[in-house]
């Protein structure tokens, strides 16, 4: 009996640490929902610069791959992006039985007319945190963080534009401006309301005096009529 457990313990302990050993030398790709959305803001991108933006994981083999086109769609020579940039990472991860240590190399690919830039494009993703450690402990995500980066760079190295702002427009035309005015009326303004008011006071004034002499000049024409009249009266009694 311990013969047989002793036997199954020596085949048993091999399998399972050779199983442990294949299970953590594999790299896994981002989940299915973070590939969704980086996709859609690589579309976003690739409208408005007009540069096609992707990326490709792979370890020996392809792990995954994908642009602004879709999941699973490479950049590469696609007749649909004459100019196009993509990360490419690759990461090997040995097993813990090596003495080697796991390592992953970056890079960023592009069409003819980025050559220059690929060295700054690169620089700026290690600026960003998405160095060769950061691919080694999460491949799949920083393959997605760094094709998101792409834009940014891009812009930042001054070869495609920033998304500009459209304006609203307005709800209706505005207003023309009031014609300028001379300088004398402009500087001379309060002096020249002081005299419109003073004289409109004057004037006021003067037709206030026309009534009352108007009216004064009426009761002195009645008191008079009045006056004659009582002469001839008494002028006729004495006769």
């Amino acid at each position: 009996m311990w013969g047989a457990i002793a036997l199954a313990v020596i085949v048993v302990i091999p399998v399972v640490v050779a199983l442990t050993d294949s299970e953590s030398t594999v790299v896994s790709p981002s989940a299915t929902i973070e590939r969704n959305d980086t996709v859609a803001l690589l579309h976003d991108a690739a409208e408005q610069q007009g540069i096609c933006y992707g990326w490709k994981l792979q370890q020996g083999d392809v792990v995954s791959v994908g642009s602004n086109l879709g999941a699973g769609i490479s950049v590469v020579d696609h007749p649909r992006c004459p100019r196009w940039l993509r990360v490419a990472a690759t990461v090997v991860y040995t097993p813990e039985s090596s003495e080697a240590e796991d390592y992953a190399t970056v890079a960023v690919e592009g069409s003819s007319e980025f050559f220059p830039e690929l060295p700054g494009l690169v620089a700026g993703l290690s600026r960003f945190g998405l160095d060769e450690a950061t691919f080694v402990e999460e491949p799949g995500w920083a393959a997605m963080r760094a094709a998101v980066s792409l834009p940014l760079l891009v812009v930042e190295s001054g070869v495609a534009s920033p998304e500009p702002t459209i304006p609203s427009e307005p709800a209706e035309a505005p207003s023309p401006l009031p014609a300028a005015g001379s300088d004398l009326w402009r500087d001379r303004s309060g002096w020249l309301i002081g005299a419109t008011g003073m004289f409109l006071i004057a004037v006021l004034l003067v037709v206030v005096g026309l009534v009352q002499w108007r009216r004064r000049r009426g009761e002195a024409a009645v008191a008079n009529g009045r006056g004659a009249g009582a002469a001839s009266v008494r002028t006729v009694e004495r006769a």
